[in-house]
């Protein structure tokens, strides 16, 4: 889940502005006539900057929270203190800090703070990604672990992939021959949306509802900035309409799954003869009639379903399209990589046939490149935790629900971690540096670590890995007539995930024909 922020202003009619004024001299008037307990006994707070009233930090935020975070850590520390709105806040970034607040007090820091617009779209905490932590999370995160995105059941998707795959090839390989200019972000978000949707669903959309539409439209939404989020108490007037909007989004995505699930059911009694499982909602399916295992309290239930299965698309769908993209756009912008990652995939796979998954973990080059991605062009800029009790760290006081946020941007610009070339794409910084990405090197932990650390992790990297040496394996890449590397467009979006703000074009001749 991605840091929230303010993009645009709240709507500007004389009534809305008239009312909010109101509540502001409201809240004032409260602060004013509440008893302060912390005058009475004073704690240490870790460094920041001076806030405002109401809004606390978000002025000092910009259009790019994770940037300007990391110039204030210059200044403040790495470990710094900022108000959003409400919401006490304690910003991340160093590795040390990391391993101490994710794994050495992992179990005081698990939650995730709560969200209005997932409530009401994402089944509140019936899901793993959005769920605050309990026991019911804990036994719903183990049963995901156990049965649904482990290795066999990724595996057991692999000729689904391989067959998307080998369409988008076909495509590009027509495009080769036209000589047409490829918007490559059109071209992956077009097979991710197929991998995924009919790995989940058996489908990639459905004859009734727009599915990837609704899907689309409630990401975007868990995207926006909602007031509500961060001053609570103005979450009953909607000043913004979002929670009408959630409703309006969650009630009809919940139709539409409830029908795929409806489906789903009519269907399982054969495929369990069978001993067939189709795509996820077929194995979830499959879990809810089990009886419990040992020290298991909670089972699987029917919205549990419909909420994991937007789960997966959330942690491997949009940010597997930017991390593919951002990949390519450096092998674009550094021809001597793409060469080098070439000659490793004829090397290791051959000029007579496309990559298979079986090749990945011998291609040692591509899994440099791919973590040289995930450092220089951070999906995820922030990982988000919550206190679930007040507690000290470093010697600061930390009082319970405060918001921790992470910023693993942060930490792959730090010249300190990477030398003074951090700003280059330069895979080969970790040919004597075997940086794990799982969650164990704190200097650059993409998925996460500890309880929270990204179920999605394996189906992620898996795809990432295959589309990219694909897509490098079976073709020639160069800019449209013109371009040099120089000018490949690095503008970024900041939302859920840090994507590209402007399309990235490119040119494909045929390499490997199949």
């Amino acid at each position: 889940m991605a840091f929230h922020y303010p993009s645009s202003m709240l709507p500007s009619k004389i009534a809305i502005l008239a009312l909010f004024l109101l509540l502001i001299f409201l809240y004032f008037l409260s602060t004013f006539l509440r008893p302060n307990n912390q005058t009475k006994h004073p704690q240490k707070r870790p460094p920041g900057p001076l806030g405002l009233p109401i809004i606390g930090h978000f002025h000092l935020l910009g259009k790019l929270p994770h940037r300007s975070l990391y110039s204030l850590s210059k200044k403040y520390g790495p470990m710094m203190s900022l108000r959003l709105g409400q919401i006490p806040t304690i910003v991340v970034s160093s590795p040390e800090l990391t391993k101490l607040f994710l794994k050495t007090l992992d179990p005081k820091f698990a939650n995730r703070p709560k969200v209005q617009v997932t409530d009401l779209i994402f089944y509140g905490s019936k899901g793993m990604a959005f769920g605050e932590y309990s026991p019911y999370w804990c036994d719903m995160r183990k049963l995901c672990n156990q049965h649904v995105l482990g290795a066999p059941k990724i595996a057991l998707f692999g000729p689904l992939r391989k067959q998307e795959l080998a369409l988008m090839v076909k495509s590009l390989q027509k495009d080769a021959k036209l000589g047409e200019v490829v918007n490559v972000g059109e071209k992956v978000h077009g097979l991710m949306k197929e991998i995924v949707y009919k790995m989940i669903f058996g489908r990639s959309n459905d004859d009734e509802f727009d599915l990837e539409g609704l899907v689309s439209q409630a990401l975007n939404l868990v995207g926006e900035f909602n007031l509500a989020d961060y001053v609570p108490w103005l979450g009953a007037f909607d000043l913004q309409g979002i929670t009408r909007r959630a409703k309006e989004i969650g009630e009809a995505l919940d139709k539409a799954l409830e029908k795929i699930v409806r489906e789903h059911e009519e269907e399982a009694s054969n495929a369990q003869k069978e001993g067939h499982h189709r795509d996820f909602i077929d194995i979830l399916l499959s879990l809810m009639n089990q009886p419990l295992e040992d020290g298991q309290e909670h089972g699987m239930e029917r919205e549990n379903i419909k909420a994991i299965a937007l789960d997966v698309i959330l942690g491997s769908y949009d940010t597997a399209i930017v991390a593919i993209e951002w990949a390519f756009t450096e092998l674009l912008r550094n021809p001597r990589v793409m060469k080098k990652l070439q000659h490793e995939l004829e090397t290791i796979v051959g000029m007579d046939k496309m990559v298979e998954e079986a090749d990945i973990p011998k291609l040692n080059y591509l899994h440099m490149v791919v973590k040289e991605t995930l450092r220089l062009r951070t999906v995820g800029p922030f990982i988000i935790r919550e206190t679930l009790e007040d507690v000290t760290v470093n010697g600061y006081y930390i009082k319970k629900k405060t918001r921790i946020l992470v910023n693993l941007w942060a930490m792959g610009q730090n010249p300190t971690l990477w030398s003074d070339n951090v700003e280059e794409f330069y895979p080969e910084r970790f040919l004597n540096n075997d940086v794990n990405i799982s969650g164990n090197d704190f200097q650059l932990t993409p998925f996460g670590s500890g309880r929270r650390k990204c179920p999605g992790m394996l189906i992620g990297l898996t795809t990432v890995n295959l589309v990219l040496a694909q897509l490098v394996h079976c073709f020639n890449w160069e800019l449209p007539h013109g371009m040099t590397p120089c000018d490949v467009d690095l503008s970024e979006t900041f939302g859920l995930t840090i994507s590209r703000s402007k399309p990235l074009l490119a040119v494909p001749t045929c390499r490997v024909l199949v």
